[in-house]
């Protein structure tokens, strides 16, 4: 791939706790491949919009989840596209901004465009199922901080 713009984008660490166990969201990717992550999604620029308000648009769009806190990280990272994305035009990869986010467990309303299923994990069950290791560094930041809070 040639040289390129990267869309700025966060990557939103979702967890639940429910009987002093902390659950952690994962969705089932199938839009531009198939496997696992947790939501994440670009700012929109045109819009002006904040990386906050981007971390509560891609939880109401991609979770419906009620949400109780936000904390941001001083993590980011970048990556390239593995192959060029017909909706994004001149886009060759994204640089990440990490959050995490908690929420009331419940059933999630995923965006059926983008997922095709979710599932609630304790952190050895996410760890194995996300496909990216950023993502995989991501969520043991965000479970080692949770682990220091108590």
């Amino acid at each position: 791939m040639k040289k390129g713009k990267y869309r700025n984008a966060v990557f939103v660490v979702v967890y639940a706790k429910e009987n002093y166990k902390t659950y952690y969201l994962i969705l089932k990717r199938k839009l531009h491949w198939n496997g696992w992550e947790f939501p994440k999604g670009g700012t929109k620029p045109f819009f002006i919009e904040t990386k906050m308000d981007a971390v509560r648009r891609e939880l109401r769009e991609e979770t419906g989840l009620k949400i109780l806190k936000i904390k941001k990280f001083d993590i980011w990272g970048k990556y390239k596209y593995r192959k060029k994305l017909p909706d994004r035009k001149g886009i060759v990869g994204q640089k990440f901004y990490l959050y995490a986010a908690e929420v009331e467990k419940g059933k999630v309303k995923i965006d059926k465009l983008e997922h095709s299923g979710y599932k609630w994990a304790d952190f050895k069950g996410a760890i194995k199922k996300l496909t990216w290791d950023n993502q995989k560094k991501c969520l043991e930041a965000v479970d080692e901080f949770l682990k220091r809070k108590g």
